[in-house]
């Protein structure tokens, strides 16, 4: 028999939580309170604000756990009521971040700059620099909610454009536009540092 994977485990605590097992619900918190965590700070800057919305993102999905059916898995369930809790928080305080028009998606499957972004986790890389670190952190930064969200999760997180797609409600292809755009942003900070030019690979 084969081992269960995440999804079932976390399928068959949700089920202990629904039958009024509350020591279940406090697995789950522990499994996935620092990766909430994290979703949350990208959203909301002030560390103490970010534990009260990764606090109450909880307490909804308690509240809301009668009615998960596990159409999708509990964590990206999870992670959308927490994007939405961040984001119903930043509305409140009228700190809502920018919002993104879409494009068109096509450019984002031959982009060049991709493969040498994804090196940054690599240690003999030039990119491990503290100076390319800084300039990659100041412009994910600067980027709009929902590429700054796309590419998080994308890189971060290593989630499929499918689970970004599900997560962030969105058709695949805006979620391939989003990052690609993010990817690009990101990239035109780094070619100054790396001595690049826009049509010359790095």
């Amino acid at each position: 028999m084969s081992q269960p994977t995440e999804r079932d485990i976390d399928q068959l605590l949700v089920e202990r939580v629904q039958r009024g097992d509350k020591r279940a619900f406090e697995l789950l918190v522990v499994k996935y309170q620092r990766k909430i965590n994290r979703l949350v700070s990208r959203l909301v800057r002030d560390a103490a604000e970010v534990e009260d919305v990764t606090q109450e993102a909880f307490i909804k999905a308690y509240r809301a756990l009668a009615q998960f059916r596990g159409e999708s898995a509990f964590y990206t369930w999870l992670y959308r009521i927490a994007i939405n809790t961040a984001k119903n928080y930043l509305a409140s305080n009228n700190r809502r971040a920018p919002t993104t028009t879409e494009n068109d998606a096509e450019e984002a499957e031959t982009f060049d700059d991709a493969d040498q972004l994804r090196d940054i986790n690599t240690p003999e890389s030039l990119m491990m620099s503290r100076q390319v670190g800084q300039a990659v952190s100041k412009a994910v930064d600067a980027l709009p909610e929902e590429l700054r969200t796309a590419i998080q999760l994308r890189e971060i997180e290593g989630m499929s454009y499918e689970e970004i797609a599900e997560l962030m409600n969105c058709p695949i292809g805006t979620v391939r536009s989003r990052i690609f755009r993010a990817r690009e942003a990101i990239a035109t900070e780094l070619r100054p540092l790396l001595g690049t030019s826009k049509d010359k690979r790095w």
